[in-house]
């Protein structure tokens, strides 16, 4: 990063925060906007709604794959090039999602999507990092992690309301006239800011890095959708787990890897990445899971399952407020373990939920949810980095922000590829028995999230900790 920040005219600096803002809230939105719509998209395709998940995990595996890279992009080619670019790719991977007549071309339009999404967020954080004093920070990221915030709480509802009124195409077609604003305003208020230099990228540590993501993925998704036998199946999931070993094995030995094994050496960093890969499990199949059952198991119209969410969103921005609190009171032993504890139980739950379950205690639970959720992720990000010198946050910031969106695409991949396979397991004479399946995946979850438990209890006690929150929190969820 420079030394000193260039000097920007009043009219650049006033309006360069609304700029990066408008593009966080639309890759927030993206992300929460489709899981109301899967059902209505899934008859329009003619495929089975419960086999959908690969539009909502391509598009979070490619975000996966490019955030370690979107440094080295923005130093290589320039950052105002590159969030332009960023902006106008995720417009025209809307325009082509909206066009899409297949479920195989509404995944790769995705994955176009993702290519700019991914770029977009990283980008304009850099932006005002190279933009602004360090005096000035706080009040300015604040600001554009607002619009951030909003996207969940909009997003399930106005995607229902769309589908309900409209039609699923127009959930992506809202993208494209903001998109090509944006452009617009990126050319126009965005200073040609100098990188922080041209550094060697880790080229076969990324190429390794990926192929594990990929094939673990696959492999997750040949349980569901894909319906690959098992020996495929076995195979695709030692590969990736075998990319993954050569990656760790040759970062140990070079200079300047994708990420640096002596990260692990911090005891908390080790068990905050670790906690966020499996806790999130349970987190990322949330959002997938609520609007199925809502929809397919209840009979919710897409508009009331959309309006169901809106709880959730609301108790998650108001944990948020007291979750300092509760970490200087408590420790962060003790809130990752028994808040770990609560979301499992909270997300188990949901297995007793039926046809003749209160309007109003359903939403309690998804209230409780919220809560609980925001809590776990705002804990889990800031424990991950507290320790971490300022010569490795950089680098361990980026390998949190992979690991958060590749285990909320793996929650999606572990509880669709559940939910199909308890769906066939109780089905009688040919019928399939939707709400069982649906009871018995949650409860899965649920219990494969408490697990995570055990891996906070090994964070060290409450006062050899740095301090409850140094920095603040890394927006990376979603």
């Amino acid at each position: 990063m420079p030394t000193s920040t260039p000097t920007l005219d009043a009219q650049t600096l006033r309006w360069l925060p609304w700029v990066v803002a408008i593009a966080f809230f639309m890759q927030s939105l993206d992300g929460t906007i489709l899981n109301t719509a899967l059902p209505s998209m899934a008859r329009s395709l003619s495929e089975d709604p419960l086999r959908m998940q690969s539009v909502i995990i391509a598009y979070m595996l490619t975000i996966a794959l490019l955030i370690p890279a979107s440094g080295w992009i923005s130093d290589r080619f320039g950052i105002k090039r590159i969030f332009f670019g960023a902006t106008l790719l995720f417009s025209l991977g809307s325009l082509l999602c909206a066009l899409s007549g297949s479920l195989t071309v509404l995944v790769i339009a995705r994955v176009i999507q993702g290519l700019g999404g991914a770029l977009m967020m990283p980008v304009g954080r850099l932006i005002v990092l190279r933009a602004y004093p360090r005096s000035e920070l706080v009040r300015i990221m604040s600001f554009i992690t607002l619009p951030g915030l909003l996207g969940p709480l909009l997003g399930p509802t106005l995607g229902g309301w769309i589908v309900e009124y409209l039609s699923w195409h127009w959930i992506f077609l809202i993208n494209i006239p903001v998109g090509l604003a944006g452009c617009v305003a990126i050319k126009r208020f965005i200073p040609d800011l100098q990188g922080g230099g041209r550094t060697r990228f880790d080229g076969v540590g990324f190429i390794l890095f990926g192929a594990a993501m990929v094939l673990i993925t696959i492999a997750l998704e040949g349980l569901g959708e894909l319906h690959l036998p098992h020996l495929r199946v076995i195979l695709l999931l030692f590969a990736g787990m075998g990319c993954l070993a050569a990656h760790w094995l040759r970062a140990s030995h070079i200079d300047n890897p994708l990420f640096p094994p002596p990260l692990f050496r911090t005891r908390t960093f080790a068990v905050g990445i670790l906690g966020n890969l499996f806790s999130r499990l349970g987190s990322g199949a949330l959002p997938f899971l609520v609007p199925l059952l809502l929809q397919i198991a209840l009979g919710y119209s897409p508009s009331q399952a959309g309006m169901s969410m809106i709880p959730l969103a609301i108790a998650a921005m108001f944990a948020k407020s007291v979750a300092r609190w509760l970490i200087e009171r408590f420790g962060y032993r003790i809130i990752l373990t028994g808040n770990t504890l609560l979301l499992g139980a909270l997300l188990a739950s949901l297995a007793l939920v039926d046809a003749h379950t209160p309007y109003w205690l359903l939403l309690s639970v998804l209230a409780l949810l919220g809560a609980v959720n925001s809590l776990q992720f705002t804990a889990m990000n800031t424990v991950t980095l507290i320790d971490l010198d300022d010569a490795s946050a950089a680098s361990g910031n980026s390998l949190l922000s992979v690991v958060a969106q590749l285990s909320l695409s793996l929650g999606v991949a572990c509880a669709a590829a559940m939910l199909g396979g308890f769906t066939d397991e109780v089905a009688t004479g040919g019928v399939s028995n939707v709400l069982e399946a649906f009871q018995l995946t949650f409860l899965s979850v649920g219990v494969l999230s408490m697990v995570a438990a055990g891996i906070f209890l090994q964070l060290p006690p409450k006062e050899e900790i740095s301090g409850p929150v140094p920095r603040p929190e890394p927006k990376i969820e979603p």
